[in-house]
């Protein structure tokens, strides 16, 4: 079963995180915080070497109405957006919500799992 949805990109690196932040805005979901993960490991002495960006982003009508569902599910809020170099290509991927509510047992919100994966499967399309 794969629980990831990838694509690749002609664009850079820089040029498809900056793609994706906008895709994300025209499909009403936000940029909530950035991870670096090459910057952030060095800053703690730690040599990594590829590049590796992960862009946290919810829409906080959905993210209300799965919390008032189940709020534990906040445990795997907000959603990640990846944008990573690997052997010299670029890709732009998610873990796919459809997916996680599957192993979790949570058909209930396996509707509005469904509907904030398709929008963000629209975004990344859109981005790369």
């Amino acid at each position: 079963m794969e629980m990831n949805y990838v694509v690749e990109t002609d664009k850079s690196f820089t040029e498809a995180i900056e793609a994706v932040k906008a895709s994300l805005v025209r499909h009403n979901f936000g940029v909530l915080h950035e991870l670096n993960f090459q910057d952030t490991l060095h800053s703690k002495g730690v040599e990594f070497d590829q590049e590796f960006h992960l862009l946290e982003v919810c829409n906080p009508h959905k993210a209300k109405a799965v919390l008032e569902q189940q709020l534990e599910m906040a445990f795997f809020l907000p959603c990640k957006i990846g944008v990573y170099k690997k052997f010299g290509q670029t890709y732009i991927g998610m873990p796919l919500p459809t997916k996680l509510m599957g192993i979790l047992g949570n058909m209930a919100l396996l509707e509005t799992a469904q509907e904030v994966e398709d929008v963000l499967v629209a975004a990344i399309q859109e981005a790369k």
